[in-house]
């Protein structure tokens, strides 16, 4: 008879995917179940805080505006009337859709800190809502799920964790990796023991979810650390253009979107930028042909305040392929890369950590009540070794 001598090997390299796949399971398990069900809720954020917000919908008599509307400098105009801070700056979101226009107001110029969001009418001569980043349920989902509403460090943190995510993925997937027959690494036996049941909900849920779990966990990495994303992707840097500062009167939002049109026609506007420091452009953002994501587009043309000139354009088509591939990060993350259809897939695989960790959780606490009596010794009382074999066959 032939001794395979690489079997005790293979064993213990098993047993060992094994137990890592569990402790990173008891340890990062938990912030996984967290973060996917708050992900899926965020996939739908926008829609869900309408409903919630009944004042929003009310304004949806009237159509969309457009580029050419002048409601865009009304509703500057009653903005600045209550926040008007020299450093600050006003942001409009153009969704192309009825109900009251979204817009941000940052207190301070960039970043994602302290920000009012605001909803005007669709005149643009009235606020029907402002409430703080944060304040209100959704955007608290959205600082739970990117940061752990804990600031950078809470970014940091949901960053590298992960990481240990990608590897509790892949080692399920080396755990589970058939030795015989595929047809039974893939049943479930629904007349098998409760605690087969469980491994087999645990291990169905996690192989018909890895794909999409391992994208969405790989694009939300490098969404929280964009350093990261940086030193791997290398995208082309955004343009820092100053206006001239001139004094004079500010050309207003319709011209400069004019303007913008005219540099980028075939361009769709998604977001404009106004800040109050007479040296900072208008920034126009726009979802240009092949651009995968309808909302955070990744093309912009600055303008000057006061003299209109073109600063500089920013064509996510014409910055290399570092570019290309960071616009795709966050439309794989959100589910928005096939429209709806890809977006209820996002929200379904959002629930499979959850699931993991409970049927996960339950199976080893079974598993180590089952196994203690087994486990002692009959002549000394204490816990004696388990073979590779023995634990295998549990």
């Amino acid at each position: 008879m032939t001794i395979d001598a690489s079997r005790p090997a293979t064993v213990g390299v098993r047993l060992a995917i094994r137990r890592i796949h569990l402790w990173l399971g008891l340890t990062v398990g938990l912030l996984f179940a967290l973060l996917g069900l708050t992900g899926s809720a965020l996939v739908f954020y926008t829609a869900i805080d309408g409903v919630l917000h009944p004042v929003v919908q009310a304004e949806r008599s009237a159509p969309a505006p457009d580029w050419q509307s002048p409601i865009w400098d009304r509703a500057l105009a009653t903005g600045r009337t209550r926040w008007n801070d020299p450093g600050g700056k006003w942001t409009f979101e153009v969704t192309g859709e009825p109900g009251a226009i979204p817009a941000r107001y940052y207190a301070m110029p960039g970043g994602h800190g302290d920000r009012m969001m605001v909803w005007f009418s669709r005149d643009g001569t009235r606020i029907v809502r402002a409430e703080p980043w944060g304040g209100y349920l959704m955007s608290w989902l959205y600082q739970l799920h990117m940061q752990l509403l804990a600031g950078e460090f809470g970014r940091q943190l949901v960053g590298w964790s992960g990481v240990a995510m990608l590897i509790l993925i892949v080692t399920g997937l080396f755990a589970w990796w058939p030795r015989g027959s595929w047809r039974k690494a893939v049943a479930f036996k629904r007349a098998a023991a409760p605690i087969r049941r469980l491994h087999d909900i645990h291990k169905l849920s996690g192989l018909w979810s890895a794909v999409v779990l391992l994208i969405l966990v790989g694009s939300g990495i490098l969404l929280a650390l964009p350093d990261v994303t940086q030193a791997l992707v290398r995208p082309a840097a955004l343009p820092a253009p100053r206006s001239s500062g001139q004094d004079g009167k500010e050309i207003s939002v319709v011209d400069a979107l004019g303007i913008a049109h005219r540099a980028m026609p075939d361009g769709r506007l998604t977001f404009l930028d106004v800040p109050n420091a007479r040296d900072a452009p208008m920034r126009m953002r726009f979802q240009l042909p092949g651009d995968p994501h309808p909302r955070f587009p990744g093309s912009y043309v600055f303008v000057d305040r006061t003299t209109g000139r073109v600063l500089a354009v920013h064509d996510v088509r014409r910055n290399g392929s570092g570019t290309t591939v960071a616009s795709w990060i966050r439309t794989l993350h959100d589910g928005t890369v096939g429209g709806m259809a890809t977006r209820i897939l996002a929200v379904l695989a959002g629930l499979m950590p959850a699931i993991l960790f409970a049927t996960g959780v339950l199976r080893w606490r079974r598993r180590r009540r089952g196994a203690t009596p087994a486990m002692r010794s009959p002549t000394t009382g204490r816990d004696g070794p388990v073979s590779p074999v023995s634990r295998r066959g549990r």
